[in-house]
């Protein structure tokens, strides 16, 4: 139980990852670079076998040019509590989760409700 408890945590976060490094367009061996670690390691935080040091969020976060608190699936804006606030923060969480088919999909969808 001790490690399945261990593993979940991390998922969400090695998919957010993943996410930002392939829109990046980068490979595994080339955030190795930037973020110095090894391919090993990336990949075992993609997949959520391995939860990442403080210190490693902040550089993945770094690379990617964003907040740290997106990689774990939250907006970087404070919550106001309201329900509008509530709503995009559970529709911001869901992409991340998503195919590469689904989130081309998901976006044309968004594109059409909004334009």
């Amino acid at each position: 139980m001790i490690a399945r408890a261990a593993y979940k945590p991390a998922r969400p976060f090695g998919t957010n990852r993943r996410h930002h490094r392939t829109a990046k367009r980068l490979t595994q061996a080339e955030l190795t670079v930037r973020v110095d670690l090894s391919t090993e390691m990336i990949s075992k935080i993609e997949w959520g076998a391995a939860a990442p040091s403080s210190d490693t969020i902040q550089r993945l976060a770094g690379s990617f040019g964003i907040p740290e608190q997106v990689l774990f699936g939250l907006t970087p804006t404070m919550s106001d509590g309201s329900e509008r606030t509530r709503m995009l923060a559970k529709i911001h969480a869901k992409p991340s989760r998503l195919n590469e088919d689904r989130l081309a999909r998901a976006d044309r969808m968004l594109s059409a409700l909004t334009d």
